[in-house]
Formats: C-alpha cells, structure tokens, sequence
C-alpha cells in the first residue's frame, strides 16, 4: 500500500546519510586522507622546480591565456561600474574548481586502483580526494583573487563562496565515481560536455549578452545559478536587466537539485561499492 508519510520518511532518512556519511567517512579516515593528498600532491608536482607552487600556477597561466584573447584581442567591454577582467577572473576560477572536481571524479577509482585493487580499502574516501584537493588550492587562489580586486573585505564572501561550490560538489563527486567505472565511455564525451556547459554559463559574458531566443538556458542550467550567487555575493551584481539580475531563485534551484541528489548519490554509491574490484 502506497505510504507517503513512509517514502517521505525514507528520502529524508536516505539525504541525511548523503550529507552526513561522507563526512563521518571523511572524519573517521582523516589519516588516510591527508596521506593521499600529500600523494597526489608529489604525483603532480614531483621532479619540478616550483613543486606544489605549479598547483597555484597552473590555473593562473590558464586565466592569463583567456585574459589575453578576451581582453587584449577581442576587447571585450562591459557597461557599467565592473571591468570585465573583474568579472571574468571572479567567474573562471570558479569555473576551473567545478570543472576540474567533476572531471577527476570521473575517473578517480582508476586514478587511485593500484592502492586498492588488491587489499582492504574504504573506497568511500576516494571520490573526496578531488573534492578536497581542489578546495584546498581553489580556496586559495580565491581569496587572493578577491582581496586584489575587490578588497581584503571580500575575502569572507570569497571563502563562501568556495565552500558552497565544495558542498554542491559532493553528491556529484559520488555520481560520476560510479558512472565513471560502469559507464567508461563517458570518459570520451564528458570533456565536451564540460565545454558545452563553460559556453552556455555566462562566464565569458553577461547574461543579458545570450539572444532571447536562447534566455530559456539560464533557467535550466545550475551552473548559471552558482555563478549569479558568487557574483551577487563577490560583486554586489545583479545588474540593470531583468534578465541577468539575481534573485532568491538563483540560490534556491541549485540548492533543491543538490537535495534531490544527496540521497541516491549516497545510495547509488554503496550499491556499486562491492562491485568496483570487479569492473577494473
């Protein structure tokens, strides 16, 4: 007999061990944690001269690189009392942090298979390793990008900023983790997914700059929600068109598409858990 008090029950029970599981893992295995951080730290870094340097490095040699197109080729011109170079920067970090977790949770039981494959391990860590790592040099870049730009009073809501984006992250670091290892070929398709979604979030431009035809966009893509949030916290935006100006909806639709996934993420993840070993 259908009993909605029982499945409410249920998806409220399922959401909170989304959110809190994963931390208590976290907690529990925090040892574990930090040692295969400092990994792939060494792993990324190892034999350079700058060494773990080139992990703050790499993403500002990107940002200069579209800088240089954007700005000094294309020109790119904003109205109003914000450059574009303050939107932008602002924008593609926080770009670069969501692109980057997604695209390493895709792949990270393969990255990390030799630690695991053949001795007891609580895979429940893994997909935090680039949730974390990221934060970690994210966070950084972030506050030092608003404190330049916008003041070091900014520095608050940049952190803010970051930590939502890390919370948002985590039921989607366990979904690609599974999908990544059943599903490899979108291993092929994700980079061009992810390159779709950075030309349809208004990163590189305004919003009011999409046709009207298109406007519809925005209101489906979440990741247009985040980046109106950090630039009406960063920034002070909305702007003067109805069209690009923040409002309460912008943080309540990606806040709803996180708590509808909290719990099958979680749920998802166990069930493939034993079932890993095996598809690698």
């Amino acid at each position: 007999m259908f009993n909605p008090l029982l499945m409410l029950k249920s998806y409220v029970f399922a959401t909170k061990n989304g959110l809190l599981e994963p931390l208590r893992v976290a907690l529990m295995q925090r040892h574990l944690l930090l040692m295969l951080i400092r990994r792939d730290i060494v792993g990324r870094t190892s034999g350079t001269l700058l060494g773990a340097g080139w992990l703050l490095l790499q993403p500002a040699l990107q940002l200069l690189g579209f800088w240089f197109f954007l700005d000094l080729v294309l020109q790119i011109r904003f109205p109003g009392r914000l450059s574009f170079v303050e939107y932008f920067l602002v924008g593609m970090l926080s770009w670069f942090f969501i692109s980057e977790v997604l695209q390493r949770s895709l792949t990270v039981f393969q990255e990390f298979a030799s630690i695991y494959q053949r001795t007891p391990f609580p895979l429940a860590i893994l997909p935090l390793v680039p949730l974390l790592m990221s934060g970690l040099i994210f966070m950084s870049v972030n506050v030092i990008v608003a404190g330049l730009l916008e003041g070091w009073l900014a520095v608050p809501a940049a952190i803010m900023n970051t930590a939502m984006l890390f919370v948002w992250l985590l039921p989607w670091c366990y979904i690609l983790a599974v999908i990544g290892i059943f599903i490899k070929e979108l291993n092929q398709f994700f980079p061009f997914f992810i390159s779709l979604a950075m030309y349809l979030t208004p990163i590189l431009y305004l919003p009011q700059a999409l046709p009207e035809e298109l406007a519809w966009i925005l209101a489906i893509n979440p990741f247009a929600d985040l980046m109106a949030t950090i630039h009406f916290r960063l920034q002070d935006m909305p702007w003067t068109l109805e069209q690009a100006a923040w409002t309460p909806v912008n943080l309540w639709r990606p806040f709803v598409l996180w708590l509808l996934l909290l719990g099958p993420a979680w749920a998802l993840f166990r069930r493939a858990e034993p079932h890993v070993r095996e598809m690698l």
